[in-house]
């Protein structure tokens, strides 16, 4: 069902449009992911269809008595207000409705004449069955399972709001969008302020719900698994795609080649009328001149498709370090609780490792142990021979706020690099023109993330150890940063909350899980992800699940679907589907394997069969289902 429709929506300020005859339509069931750069007014048009700004030409317009909403980034709360009740509030109508019930319910009790009897009961029964309908008989318990699925725990919830922090202010907002359900969810950056196990659940939360949703968010491993339909907002206009984010990416490219060779197979076409035109204009064949000219006037032109622009990062060349870069043996560290404990492992050179878990729990300072600043409790860090660490901490201290970029990016005053020469290197990194000359304080977030990943490159470093380094950057920078990383002759450590970062750039992931536990796992987050599942058996992915092996139920039906498989009897498909399960325990066991890993060309080879076997294991419980319903 339509909920929502633009039609010629334009909006601009001092400095220009920020878009112009913008038009879409929002569907329930819709999950639709809107992406584009930084500045080009994603978060203008959510408030404009939220209500909270008004176009400059254009309209909104809300279906069926439809409802829109939209995730605020600032809280706003009743003063001393618990955290229950006002994730409560998300329910008044319901909770209001409720009220409304009981005390229909007394009345019909004392009702003594007939006709009010008659409307009593009938009131009664159109809310008992609006409730029944919402569900609204759990309120409680629906508000109990949101805030525990966004990280709240029970001995939070009589708390005042007044002594939450910012960011957990900012989950009860989320909560009370998510209780509210309105028909058209808004959500800007909804995963901010989430842990990975929060992020999960809201994940699949979303995507079980009816609502239509429009999702801002630069979290393009959330946006491959919630979004069905992509926006991308980019030179004052709107482009739509299907699927998630990977179809997105995939089809962007596709769709502007495809564009890119229409409009120049139209101008050249053109050009060469035009050029017969110059030629026989003044001649006899002046008539036929005249007649190519009105053709080519009624042509509508192509526009030359526009394509974002990825900054073009590389490390460049650098010295080779030794086969070691550096040993951890049983490190240890604690403050008011245990960080880590006994946690050894080896990087060697060329490796990307990658570092995450939730906020607070040592990811930095494992980081700065291993760089030397810090000292553990126990254990020691040795490092290996000609090794050159860069730093890239997520505060940017390294760059100094009141120098020029071009100068604060430059290692030192004898640098051996000419002007154009770091011109060159910050052009790398999108940085041009006059912001080489802008002072480091004067840059967005996303400039400034730039310009101290080029200073790496300026120190010459082979060992990088990047804290945080996708903050602050759009999707087009992350992915030329993933592209660099991968092209680095070097060796790379990682902090990073960005699954999808870690998914492209790893192969082994450090993951601190329970307080003073950290899992090794020689992979990228996939891996992880994979091994986690069947570590917390009930979450296993549907693949793995043995199915049932009870004599099922087949309830008579009008007619009996057709086969997909040829007949075969269900005893002969269980043991097969036995031992095909037996054969993916195998590979997946072996994919656990740190063994493996040192050989590089078995790790594909092995990652494949397992693929292959899990698709062969679908297939037998598809083809065993439809054997129990239909060989009767």
């Amino acid at each position: 069902m339509l909920l929502l429709s633009c039609n010629q929506l334009s909006r601009g300020f001092d400095a220009g449009p920020l878009f112009e005859e913008l038009g879409f339509e929002l569907y329930s069931g819709q999950r639709v992911g809107l992406v584009g750069p930084n500045g080009v007014g994603k978060t203008t048009l959510m408030r404009i269809l939220a209500g909270l700004d008004r176009p400059d030409v254009g309209e909104v317009r809300l279906h069926a008595g439809a409802r829109v909403s939209l995730l605020r980034q600032q809280p706003e709360f009743a003063p001393g207000q618990t955290l229950f009740d006002e994730a409560r509030t998300a329910l008044q109508e319901l909770v209001a409705a409720h009220d409304d019930l009981v005390a229909t319910a007394d009345a019909l009790a004392h009702a003594t004449e007939e006709s009010q009897k008659k409307a009593l009961s009938a009131r009664y029964d159109r809310l008992n069955e609006m409730l029944r309908f919402h569900d609204a008989y759990n309120v409680d318990h629906h508000v109990e399972s949101v805030l525990h699925g966004l990280g709240f725990r029970d001995e939070d919830f009589q708390r005042s709001i007044d002594t939450f922090s910012g960011g957990q202010q900012s989950r009860l907002m989320l909560a009370k969008l998510l209780l509210a359900a309105p028909d058209v969810m808004l959500l800007d950056e909804p995963s901010n302020h989430l842990d990975i196990d929060a992020t999960r659940w809201l994940e699949e939360y979303l995507a079980k719900q009816p609502e239509a949703m429009l999702i801002v968010s630069h979290d393009r491993y959330f946006l491959n698994k919630v979004v069905t339909k992509v926006f991308e907002m980019s030179s004052q206009s709107i482009q739509s795609y299907p699927g998630n984010f990977d179809a997105y990416w995939r089809l962007r490219r596709e769709r502007y080649e495809q564009q890119m060779k229409a409009y120049e197979s139209q101008r050249e076409y053109i050009e060469k009328q035009e050029e017969y035109i110059r030629r026989v204009h003044y001649g006899q064949l002046h008539k036929q001149a005249a007649s190519r000219q009105k053709q080519l006037d009624k042509i509508e032109r192509v526009e030359r498709p526009v394509w974002i622009d990825t900054p073009r990062m590389h490390f460049g060349q650098v010295r080779r370090a030794g086969d070691i870069i550096l040993q951890a043996d049983g490190l240890s560290k604690a403050y008011d609780r245990p960080l880590f404990s006994e946690l050894t492992f080896t990087v060697r050179r060329g490796q990307r490792i990658g570092i995450m878990g939730p906020n607070g729990c040592g990811k930095t300072t494992l980081l700065k142990i291993l760089l030397g600043q810090e000292k553990p409790d126990r254990g020691e860090v040795k490092h290996g021979h000609l090794i050159e660490f860069g730093y890239y901490d997520q505060q940017l201290r390294a760059l100094d706020g009141s120098k020029s970029v071009i100068r604060a990016v430059w290692p030192n005053e004898d640098y051996d690099a000419n002007e154009q020469a770091m011109r060159d290197l910050l052009g790398r990194f999108g940085l041009v023109g006059d912001q080489v000359y802008q002072a480091v304080d004067k840059l967005s977030g996303g400039e400034r993330s730039r310009a101290a990943l080029a200073r790496l490159v300026a120190q010459g470093v082979n060992v990088l150890i990047l804290d945080e380094p996708t903050n602050h950057l759009d999707l087009w920078a992350c992915d030329a940063l993933e592209q660099a990383l991968a092209d680095f002759d070097g060796t790379a450590i990682v902090v990073s909350h960005d699954r999808y970062f870690l998914n492209r750039v790893v192969d082994m992931l450090l993951v601190f899980e329970a307080p003073g536990r950290v899992s090794i796992i020689y992979g990228n987050y996939d891996m992880y992800e994979r091994m986690r599942l069947v570590r917390e058996g009930d979450a296993a992915p549907a693949e793995l699940r043995t199915p049932e092996r009870e004599t099922p139920r087949v309830e008579a039906k009008p007619a009996k679907r057709k086969r997909r498989f040829p007949y075969r009897k269900v005893d002969d498909l269980e043991a097969e589907i036995a031992v095909q399960e037996t054969l993916v325990k195998d590979l997946e066991a072996r994919l656990a394997s740190p063994d493996l890993y040192r050989e590089g060309a078995k790790v594909q080879e092995t990652a494949q069969a397992f693929e292959d076997a899990k698709t062969v294991l679908r297939e037998l419980y598809e083809h065993w289902e439809e054997a129990v319903e239909l060989n009767g």
